[in-house]
């Protein structure tokens, strides 16, 4: 009877050198009834050019040869090549070389020549494991060394198309394979219709609906038993990964053709984690984008809505008195104008705007019998008028827009010599703006009639101002608002009610 024959083991390649043929034939045999393949030489010289232009797993060569022996060989070898592994023949134990010459060829074994090839064969075996071992070492290495690479390029905040054809370019060398697809699921979707996204490499490179024709219903079966169990099913030469986030939540799956069902398996994985990991991401990253724009576009109609009303209140404050209509607009408009001439930045001007505005909103909670009584407050009467400043602040703290505002209302009633009010606070302690609006305040107070008394000239003005310098006043506030008096307009050209509040 016939032998069965050997399947033949092309994953590796053996090169056997030895100056007599006869040998290289009776060695040749074995190897091909036990299913390896290899190539043969009689010439040393020649086999130190195979191994340099072709790639061999093993070498197995004879230490004595003509023009050369196999230490030399071996040694010529090890200059260009360190990976390939090497046994050596010897005719007599007696005529191998030195232990310290193999170690330092790094030759893995050496054996005598016999008729009897088994501790040959042995010795090939126990090298072709090992080969076998390096390679795995090899290409976990390379393989994690491609997913270090790979993963800051699928992490990168994209949108979450780009990030899945990024994953199934990075996973393509990662296996060896060619032909792939990712189907994903946004979990962080609060709507009732869920988005779905999908993205192929080679034959699945289609669209969504060409793809789904692409499957035969065991797939889809197969696809779907994946992700419910969350476990690996090969499929079709391929292996279907569901994609599995931190949570434990499954959001999709990916498909993988690749020869490698072991080693570049354990790889894939490792590597759909990560890419779980970043579509998980990019969808958090997409979910805080959408809750943000809704919070901004919510707060900017709040703050519309709220500026609409408290600007009702302001002019509603201006009707209760004949005397003070368009009071707010021109102590804002002076206010702006002092602010200029000290040099304020734009920001800080947009805060004196608003804060000479509203600095009396406070005033739509005293009693109208107090704000247009003509005789002499008695003194709980004025402190009841006293709390408008404080109670203008908490109109306004409502919203933090104003937030730079308010401290300017609160305070813009306080004197440099701590008399003022509402907190008694003492020269620099008292908010710079607010020492601006105090100016513009009185200078407005002292330009307009009331029931007791005309309007003052810009002398007497000046006078005034001079006069409450560095006591109620900021001596150098003062000085600069006394020189841009004259250059401001008349009081009833001045309207303000078309100002932006747009920040």
């Amino acid at each position: 009877m016939r032998k069965q024959l050997v399947p033949v083991i092309k994953d590796y390649k053996i090169l056997l050198v030895d100056d007599e043929i006869g040998i290289i034939d009776s060695i040749g045999t074995v190897l091909k009834r036990n299913g390896y393949m290899y190539k043969g030489s009689t010439n040393p010289l020649e086999a130190i050019e195979m191994v340099h232009s072709e790639h061999f797993d093993l070498l197995v060569l004879d230490f004595l040869m003509h023009p050369i022996h196999g230490d030399k060989v071996v040694e010529q070898i090890r200059q260009f090549n360190k990976e390939i592994y090497i046994l050596l023949l010897t005719g007599h134990k007696d005529l191998a070389p030195p232990l310290e010459t193999i170690k330092k060829l790094d030759i893995q074994g050496y054996c005598e020549k016999s008729d009897n090839f088994d501790q040959l064969i042995l010795l090939i075996e126990s090298g072709i494991k090992s080969i076998a071992q390096m390679r795995t070492i090899a290409k976990f290495r390379d393989g994690h060394n491609k997913i270090l690479q790979s993963v800051p390029k699928i992490y990168q905040l994209q949108p979450i198309d780009i990030i899945l054809e990024e994953i199934l370019i990075q996973i393509m060398p990662i296996v060896n394979g060619t032909n792939a697809f990712i189907m994903v699921d946004d979990t962080t979707e609060e709507t009732t219709e869920q988005r779905s996204f999908f993205r192929g490499i080679g034959k699945y490179k289609t669209d969504l609906g060409t793809f789904w024709n692409m499957l035969t219903p065991e797939f889809i079966t197969q696809i779907g038993s994946a992700r419910a169990n969350k476990i690996n099913v090969f499929f079709q030469g391929g292996v279907i990964i569901p994609l599995v986030n931190e949570y434990k939540h499954s959001l999709g799956v990916l498909f993988v053709e690749s020869p490698d069902r072991e080693d570049g398996l354990r790889l894939l994985e490792i590597f759909s984690n990560q890419a779980a990991s970043s579509i998980s991401n990019a969808f958090l990253h997409s979910l805080v984008n959408v809750k943000n724009e809704l919070l901004n576009r919510t707060y900017v109609q709040l703050k519309r809505n709220y500026l609409d009303t408290v600007q009702a209140l302001r002019l509603a404050v201006d009707a209760k008195d004949v005397y003070t209509r368009g009071h707010s607009d021109r102590v804002s408009f002076y206010s702006v104008e002092l602010g200029k001439a000290v040099g304020l930045k734009n920001n800080e001007l947009q805060t004196l705007k608003l804060s000479g505005l509203f600095h009396d909103i406070g005033k739509i909670g005293t009693a109208n019998d107090l704000l247009l009584k003509s005789d002499r407050l008695h003194p709980d009467e004025y402190e009841e008028i006293k709390k408008h400043s404080l109670t203008g602040a908490h109109i306004l703290s409502v919203i933090s827009f104003f937030k730079d505002v308010v401290p300017v209302v609160r305070h813009h009633h306080e004197r440099m010599d701590g008399s003022g009010y509402p907190d008694g606070l003492k020269g620099n302690r008292i908010p710079y703006l607010a020492r601006i609006v105090a100016i513009a305040d009185a200078f407005d107070a002292m330009m307009s009639d009331r029931m007791y008394r005309s309007r003052l000239d810009h002398e007497n003005i000046r006078n005034e101002l001079i006069r409450g310098a560095g006591t109620q006043f900021d001596t150098e506030l003062t000085q600069a608002f006394i020189e841009i008096i004259d250059g401001l307009p008349q009081p009833e050209t001045i309207n303000m009610n078309e100002l932006s509040f747009d920040e």
